[in-house]
């Protein structure tokens, strides 16, 4: 089994790796990628390398078990809130959207990796056969979620509830904003609450959206 997919199904025995991770996620949200060594994250784990190397065999195969781990607590997050028949498409839209805008707040280093498209992209020419597969097991994550919002604004689009948006356009508009959070939040930013910019956040983009 890849050990970076299993990652995602952690269990007690996991809990080293884990912390391996999180100290990586730290390091590359403030260094990227590229500009991130083994010994920066061991510094930042408090331990000496011999650690990591116990979990992971390179940089590369701890830098998409961050992104894989991301975007499994994500889609994690957000699969009761598509399921809840309950609720009108806008208001499903807009508790995803607090939800991903929470998420960018309270698990910052990790969510920031994990929306650093860009630099993943670039890693593809240096990767071997397993984390291809693990890039690629991130990538199908990924365009699921996405996918679950454009599911949302279209059943919203034919209800009438909102205006006659592409909802794949929608949806990179919506999580764009959402996701620039990250780039400058940090705790008590304006004065105000996680909950409240969450929110305020949340109706912003829907509101957007709406006929």
């Amino acid at each position: 089994m890849n050990q970076m997919i299993a990652l995602s199904r952690r269990g007690p025995a996991e809990q080293g790796r884990i912390e391996v991770v999180e100290a990586a996620a730290t390091v590359f949200m403030e260094r990227g990628f590229r500009a991130t060594s083994m010994d920066d994250i061991a510094e930042v784990l408090g331990s000496t390398k011999g650690r990591i190397y116990h979990y992971y065999r390179s940089k590369t195969d701890i830098f998409l078990d961050v992104l894989i781990l991301a975007m499994s607590e994500l889609l994690g997050e957000l699969e009761p809130i598509v399921t809840r028949a309950d609720l009108a498409p806008d208001a499903r839209l807009r508790a995803a959207a607090e939800m991903h805008a929470r998420v960018m707040m309270t698990k910052s280093a990790r969510s920031r990796v994990a929306v650093q498209g860009a630099e993943m992209h670039l890693m593809r020419e240096d990767t071997g056969v397993k984390q291809r597969a693990a890039l690629g097991s991130f990538i199908e994550m990924r365009d699921e979620y996405e996918q679950h919002f454009a599911d949302m604004v279209a059943e919203g689009v034919r209800r009438g509830v909102f205006r006659g948006i592409p909802p794949r356009l929608a949806t990179k508009a919506l999580l764009g904003s959402l996701n620039w959070i990250n780039m400058w939040y940090r705790p008590g930013a304006e004065g105000l609450a996680v909950d409240r910019i969450a929110g305020e956040f949340a109706d912003f983009v829907v509101n957007g959206l709406r006929s």
